[in-house]
């Protein structure tokens, strides 16, 4: 399925705004200039219902196309471009959202937002059989366009939006508050939580693990949580700046102006100092004044952004991409039931005008149906000639089509074998070069190892040098001269015990 802009009702029939995250299940109500929490979802015709696609389930890529190709060949060409480029499964039925960023000179960019129905159906069927419809479904990585529109933030410059909710957590880039790129992060609230038992050792209480979190994050009086927080936290900065890296050298950007980070669950304390130490970029809270009246002392930002979204998109439906598949039904007039209760009342008020109109018409289609009656067993016998003849074509199309089916079957299993054989010749890639990286990078630092393990694509080096020094300067002449080889690299501490004149220390290094 494939969908560009859609058209968005009237504003006149609406009343109230209902902002609905259909993974937690929590529903919001916009009504007397006022949002608050609603517990039960109803039917309403005068509710605009808007909900959004968490960034895991869908597929976010930007595609180029050549101004010369003509505009009502656009969707199509694009839709082949997603399965082509993002290697769709062919045996899946997807969801292809898409709009226009921008031309320049012979080209043109669409941003595509691609997810599979089977999801989409699983996340909102359930809502759509109690609010009968969904106006608007927007990507989550558009939900931070309003910022700019509202001016609640300058659109110049590059900002950083990093947000955890508890099924999720993503990046977001802005430039002059158009949508750059984004990507999911594997550290939602959940996750975090489970590496917090993990470290722990015990399965710790969720409810009190959000607690601390919330009310003391990254200051977290008791020195173990502490300590269990800043480690989580340490591992999700790299991954963060590594995208940031990433970020900046596929889009050519200078700088990133700002980072704005949050939760689902509150402004996690200390979070942000972290972020500016540790990414040497200014930083705030994801915590905005968005001038809309609330009793609660804390609401999920995105329960504001969608609200500020619909709002747009029931003024312009080019706003945003709407990736909603349960539209409300059309207007009496315009639904095929109206317009045939109106035809038929219609035709009933015409013919009580005009009785003897039929009356005349009721003789002459009597002689009609005679002369045609002749002429029927005639038609009748060179109709049976002619169903027999299908009959038998028919016949011949089922056996084509078996072997067809086979054929098909027989050539989709040879080509995946072709195409293994291929990536196994062409595209693997020998490590050994970087082993010998590591090896020359080694001597030219005189830090020697005395035991190397491998497992998969990390490696893990016993490092040995006469000072603390030497160690440090390998590792970070290794991860500045050689990050497209390596993944990450990581050690936990260099100690120097009494009895020993070296420093020791235990690498891990991720390989690409």
């Amino acid at each position: 399925m494939f969908s560009g802009k859609k058209r968005a009702n009237k504003k006149s029939d609406i009343r109230n705004i209902v902002t609905l995250n259909a993974y937690e299940k929590k529903y919001y109500i916009y009504k007397e200039e006022l949002l608050y929490p609603l517990q039960k979802l109803v039917y309403n015709k005068t509710n605009y219902i808007v909900s959004f696609l968490s960034h895991k389930d869908i597929i976010a890529t930007k595609v180029q196309l050549s101004r010369n190709i003509p505009e009502e060949d656009i969707p199509s060409i694009l839709e082949i471009k997603a399965y082509e480029e993002l290697g769709l499964d062919q045996a899946s039925s997807y969801h292809i959202s898409y709009y226009e960023e921008m031309q320049e000179g012979d080209e043109r960019y669409f941003h595509l937002f691609v997810t599979e129905i089977e999801t989409m159906d699983e996340m909102f069927l359930p809502i759509r059989n109690e609010t009968k419809y969904i106006d608007l479904i927007v990507p989550e990585p558009l939900l931070y366009k309003p910022l700019y529109t509202k001016e609640i933030l300058v659109g110049g410059g590059v900002d950083c939006f990093v947000y955890f909710t508890k099924k999720d957590a993503s990046i977001t880039f802005y430039k002059d508050g158009r949508y750059l790129y984004s990507k999911s992060l594997d550290f939602s609230l959940e996750q975090i939580y489970d590496k917090f038992c993990e470290i722990e050792g015990e399965q710790v209480d969720k409810e009190h693990f959000l607690s601390i979190l919330e009310t003391e994050g990254l200051k977290a009086t008791e020195p173990n949580y502490q300590q269990n927080f800043m480690k989580i936290f340490g591992e999700v900065f790299i991954a963060i700046n590594d995208i940031i890296i990433y970020t900046k050298r596929a889009y050519q950007l200078d700088n990133i102006n700002h980072v704005y980070i949050g939760s689902q669950q509150g402004p996690i304390i200390g979070l942000d100092e972290y972020s500016h130490n540790y990414l040497g970029l200014p930083s705030a809270d994801f915590n905005f004044d968005y001038k809309i009246n609330s009793d609660e002392w804390y609401t999920d930002q995105y329960q504001f952004l969608m609200l500020l979204t619909g709002m747009e998109y029931m003024q312009d439906p080019g706003y945003v991409v709407n990736m909603s598949t349960y539209p409300r039904p059309p207007s009496f007039l315009n639904r095929a039931s109206g317009q045939f209760i109106i035809t038929t009342f219609a035709a009933i008020t015409i013919g009580l005008g005009y009785p003897l109109y039929y009356l005349i018409n009721a003789y002459l289609n009597n002689a009609q149906i005679y002369v045609l009656s002749a002429q029927e067993k005639k038609l009748k016998a060179e109709a049976n000639k002619y169903k027999r003849i299908i009959g038998q074509k028919r016949k011949t199309l089922s056996g084509l089509d078996k072997e067809l089916a086979r054929l098909s079957q027989l050539y989709g299993s040879k080509t995946r074998t072709l195409q293994s054989i291929y990536k196994e010749k062409v595209d693997y890639r020998l490590k050994s070069g970087v082993y010998y990286v590591l090896a020359e990078t080694l001597a030219k630092f005189n830090v020697y190892v005395d035991k190397i393990v491998t497992k998969d694509d990390t490696v893990y080096l016993s490092l040995v040098g006469e000072d603390d020094l030497r160690l440090t300067s390998f590792i970070r002449y290794i991860t500045d001269k050689h990050y497209d080889d390596i993944k990450s690299i990581d050690i936990e501490r260099i100690e120097k015990k009494p009895d020993d004149n070296v420093y020791r220390g235990l690498l891990k290094v991720e390989l690409r």
